[in-house]
């Protein structure tokens, strides 16, 4: 099941609204959170379900035996174990075909390639696990004494599927006490529809042009680009780069909103990440929950008994790489812009500072577009002719076009989406509101108040006829 579904929009998230706000104990509503996050992951993994629950089990036992014996040999035994039981659980399920090819390719060998299917969400509600468990043994959250809660942590499906990566300090609290406010519901519901729109409005059209000249990348399914123009490949991975940012913003926005219905208040897993001036600033500001993860429990862990900052760089971002998929192309984007951390740190930010502001957001944007090229091609020979495309090179070795008519059809074509695209992935729209909102005069208050709901409203109605003509709309991180 997916939010940008008729089926969920309009009876399953309703039907479950309805339950949830009947109960008036915050026991009874915790249980019909669990029942309805556990139908909505049954809904499109019926036998991975058990998955779930044996992470859960498993993870909130260890977490109580970890929290016991904090500091022994026993609970650092636990720890391990615990850590190491999901990590194999992410490598059996999602990187043993990747293993098994590359041993077969590099001992030419006749291993069969064993084809297991990748259990939705499970690189978040794992990596939700590891942090519970290590802030458990660093003492910074108290172990989950019921499984029933620890559960709800683990499953609640706002943010299962994909994300963002929700820590248990975060809603350790509301987990215990919460009360969802008029301002809540409010606030998360327009948030939830801006999320959606984002997705069905902006994030579906972009991937479109991107299918008409890439291929369906997301199902790994490629053309042959090494004839399309300089212009066009540009143009393309432009909007390649501004779709996987609509499409992954859209549902953690739609997340954070529906968490916010429910009385949770999850962290931002994105702040306008196209502003930043260096790329150490876009990774502040795009996919927070994961690159702060790394930087928590990666980045500063003792390897051979004390912190090696470059080795630890480098493990990072190769982590971070193989976290988003079992191909080489996503450890080439790891390191890529693991590269170009190494680079600003070793120039100082006091000499970034004194770049022209054009320079750096030129350099940053550069780094980014060519960066989500990587991203979007898993078969080294169409990566391969992006690169030699967008640098030109198929200019002089192939002949290829600097532009060519079909690519400035579809630009002409598509020039406001991609120009609303742009605008949106800015401040803009957040200061206008800001503009209203933050006015003492009551009467530019309420007409701001009542753009905005008008505005979510029109939304929601044009999404809603999008997705009627619509059979499947699955979010490109499902797949992580």
């Amino acid at each position: 099941m997916v939010f940008a579904d008729l089926f969920f929009l309009y009876i399953f998230l309703p039907l479950c609204l309805l339950c949830y706000f009947l109960c008036k104990r915050l026991k009874s509503k915790n249980t019909v959170l669990i029942i309805f996050s556990l139908i909505f992951y049954t809904w499109g993994e019926p036998l991975y379900v058990i998955l779930l629950l044996f992470s859960a089990a498993l993870n909130w036992y260890m977490g109580r035996i970890i929290g016991q014996n904090r500091e022994t040999k026993k609970g650092k035994t636990a720890l391990g174990i615990t850590i190491a039981i999901n990590i194999l659980m992410l490598i059996i399920f999602k990187y043993t075909g990747f293993l098994v090819e590359n041993v077969n390719g590099l001992l030419h060998t006749g291993i069969p390639v064993p084809q297991i299917s990748l259990p939705i969400g499970i690189s978040f509600f794992t990596f939700q696990a590891i942090s519970y468990i290590i802030d458990c043994y660093w003492d910074t959250v108290t172990p989950q004494k019921s499984f029933k809660k620890f559960l709800l942590y683990l499953s609640l499906f706002p943010q299962l599927i994909a994300g963002p990566i929700v820590r248990y300090s975060v809603v350790e609290n509301e987990i215990n006490k919460r009360r969802s406010t008029a301002a809540d519901i409010s606030e998360g519901s327009m948030r939830f529809i801006v999320g959606l729109a984002k997705k069905v409005i902006i994030a579906n059209n972009l991937y479109a042009i991107v299918s008409q000249f890439f291929g369906d990348v997301n199902q790994d399914k490629y053309n042959d680009i090494s004839s399309l123009s300089f212009l066009g490949t540009w143009f393309v991975v432009i909007c390649y780069s501004l779709y996987v940012y609509f499409d992954f913003s859209g549902y953690s926005d739609m997340a954070i909103g529906l968490g916010r219905i429910f009385g949770f208040h999850f962290d931002e897993n994105f702040k306008y990440p196209f502003i930043c001036k260096t790329i150490s600033e876009f990774w502040q500001r795009w996919h927070i929950s994961l690159s702060s993860f790394f930087r928590d429990y990666l980045f500063y862990v003792p390897v051979f008994g004390k912190p090696r900052k470059y080795f630890n760089l480098f493990l990072v971002w190769f982590c971070t790489g193989m976290w988003h998929g079992a191909a080489w192309n996503y450890i080439f984007w790891g390191l890529y812009f693991g590269a170009f951390l190494l680079f600003e740190i070793k120039l100082g930010k006091k000499r970034m500072k004194k770049w022209p502001k054009v320079l750096t957001h030129i350099y940053s944007k550069l780094v980014i577009v060519i960066g989500f090229g990587i991203f979007c091609f898993s078969d080294m020979t169409q990566l391969g002719n992006f690169f030699s495309n967008i640098f030109g090179i198929s200019m002089m070795t192939n002949g290829n076009s600097f532009s060519d008519p079909v690519t400035w059809s579809v630009l002409v074509k598509n020039v406001f989406l991609v120009i609303t695209a742009i605008v949106v992935s800015t401040p803009i729209l957040q200061q206008i509101k800001k503009f209203f909102f933050s006015w003492g005069n009551n009467v530019v208050y309420t007409t701001g108040k009542m753009l905005a709901t008008a505005g979510c409203l029109f939304l929601l109605i044009m999404s809603s006829i999008l997705l009627v003509d619509s059979t499947n709309n699955p979010f490109l991180y499902f797949r992580f």
